[in-house]
Formats: C-alpha cells, structure tokens, sequence
C-alpha cells in the first residue's frame, strides 16, 4: 500500500511528511457527529477516515460537513493525479474509532443547522473559532512533546499532591 498517497491531505492532496501536524476527521451520519483525531498512522488507512494537513484545511473540512452533512469535499484531490475520491464510509456504517484519541467531537442538530445556515451563518463562527483554537493548542502541544491530555493529568496530579 502506498503510504504517501493514502495518508494525503483531503483538501490539497499533500502527504504526509515525517514532521508536521496532520489531523484525521471522521464522520458519523447516522448521529450527525464529526470527530476530529489526532494523528495515527493505522487510524489513517481505515475507510470514512480523512486526513487533512493543517488546521485551516480541517476547518475547511468541518464548514463543508456542516453545510452539506459529508466529509465528501467536491474539490478534495488525496491522490494526485486521481479522479477518485478517498474511500468514505457508508451512510448507515459506523467508522471504527478503536485506539483514536480524540480532540474534538461535533453534534448537530441537522434541521436546526440548516435553519442557523439560512438566518444566520455567522453564528457559527464562534463554534469554528472555539474548535480552531483547540487545534492549535493541540499543534502546540504536540510539537513541544505533550499531547493536551497529558498536560491536563499532570495539572489534575499536581493540584492532588499538594499538601
């Protein structure tokens, strides 16, 4: 299997490099949620998972989920030079989220989203800011070595440890 090309960007069709922060998006239609997963090599293989290399791509990816209801971005080019798309999960399937750790999960609504759409979309531009923000905490944590968690558990041990 070729790695480059499976583990390539949804929106731009980069692969994946040694370095970098690359995020992993799942959807599941049934519930109308969307997960956001921080990076892991065999998580990325699996079917309805896409790949997005930056955070402005995965909030590219999340604003065309929230306006359509699917990861399938028209534009989204993962291998270079394919007309195909990457592979997306059936609409009833669930995708295997088993050894993924989340960053982030989104729910909605769906009727009462596309009511938000047409009165007023702006309002959600403080759940794309918030989710934004997130994941450029995450960006920050991962490249100083310690993942959001792990700096929660450490703050959570040493608030009990004190006399």
């Amino acid at each position: 299997m070729n790695y480059a090309k499976t583990n390539a960007c949804a929106i731009c069709g980069e692969g994946r490099p040694g370095i970098g922060t690359f995020f992993l998006l799942a959807e599941n239609r049934w519930e109308d949620k969307l997960t956001i997963l921080q990076w892991n090599e065999q998580m990325a293989l699996r079917d309805g998972i896409q790949a997005a290399c930056s955070v402005n791509h995965v909030e590219e990816m999340v604003i065309h989920w929230m306006t359509t209801g699917s990861l399938a971005h028209p534009f989204a080019r993962t291998v270079l030079g394919s007309s195909g798309s990457r592979r997306i999960a059936e609409a009833n399937a669930r995708v295997d989220l088993t050894g993924a750790r989340p960053i982030s999960e989104l729910a909605v609504h769906r009727e009462s989203l596309e009511r938000i759409l047409a009165e007023g979309p702006q309002s959600l531009q403080v759940i794309l800011n918030a989710l934004v923000e997130a994941l450029r905490r995450e960006t920050a944590d991962s490249e100083n070595g310690v993942s959001a968690s792990e700096e929660v558990r450490k703050k959570l041990c040493e608030a009990w440890l004190k006399p």
